[in-house]
């Protein structure tokens, strides 16, 4: 079967700020040259330090941004190379769950009309109407239709993030990129809004690309995960394989860090020496190699691909299955 979305080589470089008084300046490189691939009806968790890339990714996915090179496929189609008008007819198929609850649905506009927005835009006119099909869908997504009239003022920050829902359902998407749907939320509530997003794929079938940095989220709702790490993707394994035997260093010590939901004997914590690197001037080789304790001159020289079949992992030196283990049977420091 083929992927849902598939991700092939996909490069986003700016220009840097700046001034050209001492020679060319060297792009911002956001995302270089990365891939992946989203199951039908299954997720895919994309995780990885502030600033690595994801949300950049994100918005090229989503269509909002155009990559500087490779392909994002969907359903056969390079949707990436389209033009405006060609990819009008796929967006209805493709929604967006954004970060801010707040920031992301108008003051102006009540709660009725912010989630028939996109079936005026995409002249998507439902049986029963436009107003039904609001109604239905804020039930829906645990809100009740007397909310219709409301303005998002009067909701607080996790019914806000359901009515970001609601609006991303309205188009009967077979794609919904959440780009940190729950890190502005309070604990408690984040909880009942990845429930919602887990119920909602069982019973619709939506594929996900989901974007955090909460790895105990993305351990919950993902079915495989996509480490990032300056704009390269370093490890891709489903999440019982990569939770119990990460392969790369890197995704070993921000496992190390993430508070252990088993309950059963932590971790050791791993502290990574230096500051992140820049995406206008990354390390020649391996990105990693300027905070990796097992950097040696090949890694300098030599950029590492990501090879291995069902768990592929870019590193020279990759974590055994004995260390793993190992690391997860250790008392905590």
């Amino acid at each position: 079967m083929n992927p849902l979305l598939q991700v092939e080589g996909l490069t986003k470089h700016y220009p840097s700020g700046g001034s050209r008084l001492f020679g060319r300046r060297s792009p911002v490189r956001a995302v270089d040259g990365i891939g992946f691939e989203v199951p039908e009806g299954q997720s895919l968790g994309l995780v990885g330090e502030s600033g690595c890339g994801k949300s950049t990714t994100a918005k090229i996915v989503a269509g909002l941004e155009r990559p500087t090179a490779g392909r994002v496929v969907y359903r056969g189609e390079d949707v990436a190379r389209m033009r405006r008008r060609e990819f009008r007819a796929i967006r209805p198929e493709i929604q967006m769950v954004f970060q801010d609850p707040y920031s992301s649905l108008s003051p102006r506009h009540t709660v009725g009309a912010i989630i028939e927005g996109p079936m005026e835009v995409n002249g998507i006119e439902p049986p029963g109407g436009r107003r039904a099909r609001v109604r239905e869908l804020l039930e829906l997504v645990g809100l009740g239709p007397e909310h219709y009239n409301r303005f998002p003022h009067e909701f607080s920050g996790g019914q806000r993030q359901r009515i970001g829902i609601a609006r991303a359902l309205v188009t009967e998407p077979k794609l919904i990129i959440a780009d940190e749907p729950v890190s502005a939320l309070d604990v408690s509530v984040q909880a009942q809004v990845i429930n919602l997003l887990r119920r909602l794929q069982a019973e619709l079938g939506v594929s996900f690309l989901f974007i955090a940095h909460d790895l105990a989220v993305v351990r919950y709702f993902c079915h495989r995960v996509a480490v990032m790490y300056l704009g390269k993707v370093v490890e891709v394994a489903d999440r019982e394989t990569l939770y119990s035997a990460p392969a790369h260093p890197y995704t070993k010590a921000l496992l190390s860090a993430a508070p252990d939901p088993t309950g059963t004997a932590g971790r050791e914590r791993i502290r990574l020496t230096g500051d992140l690197p820049s995406p206008a001037d990354p390390p020649s080789g391996c990105r990693f190699r300027t905070r990796c304790w097992k950097a040696t001159e090949r890694c300098a020289s030599e950029e590492p691909v990501l090879t291995g079949g069902p768990h592929p992992v870019a590193c020279h030196y990759p974590e055994t299955s004995a260390e793993s283990a190992a690391d997860l049977s250790a008392e905590p420091a």
